[in-house]
């Protein structure tokens, strides 16, 4: 995007990781320093805390239960509000839980100097069972990053391993 702080457009290649005292390596066109590798592993590092605490993801109660480069696996406790009847998930409470751990496995990886703002462009899910009256465990894989736009497989699952839904989903980072 043009005059966007957050694009990857006007700053230099790589993570900047040969800067000396911190604060990241120099832009020539005077925009943000560039981050250094140890800065890009904080942000990496605090990410699950910080998607943790946002209201909607804090309300829904999704768990964080890994967390590495492309994977992330997040959980969601049974709650008989998210349901339909008391005992099957709400298919948009089970579409939410696979975007938000598809968003992560996404964020798990990223170089955070090409940009923080961030939303799911598409994603499509088939529902090929339901989770009755048990946690849903969702397991999203990053499989590939372009210069703005990255795809998630994300598969759920009840907690016992029974297929729920799987998904793709296109993930824009600027």
């Amino acid at each position: 995007m043009a005059g966007d702080e957050s694009s990857a457009e006007g700053r230099e290649e790589g993570s900047g990781g040969e800067s000396g005292g911190g604060g990241g390596k120099e832009n020539p066109r005077g925009a943000k320093k560039l981050l250094t590798d140890e800065e890009q592993a904080l942000y990496r590092k605090a990410f699950p805390d910080v998607m943790s605490k946002t209201p909607y993801i804090k309300g829904l109660g999704l768990i964080v239960e890994t967390y590495e480069p492309d994977l992330a696996t997040m959980r969601l406790p049974f709650r008989e509000d998210l349901t339909n009847d008391g005992t099957y998930y709400h298919g948009g409470v089970i579409a939410a839980a696979m975007d938000t751990a598809g968003a992560l496995a996404v964020w798990s990886n990223h170089d955070f100097n090409k940009g923080m703002r961030a939303s799911t462009v598409s994603m499509s899910i088939q529902y090929v069972g339901a989770c009755k009256a048990s946690d849903l465990v969702v397991r999203a894989c990053c499989i590939k990053r372009g210069k703005e736009l990255s795809f998630s497989e994300i598969t759920a699952t009840d907690a016992g391993g029974k297929v729920v839904a799987h998904a793709v989903q296109t993930y824009r980072i600027v």
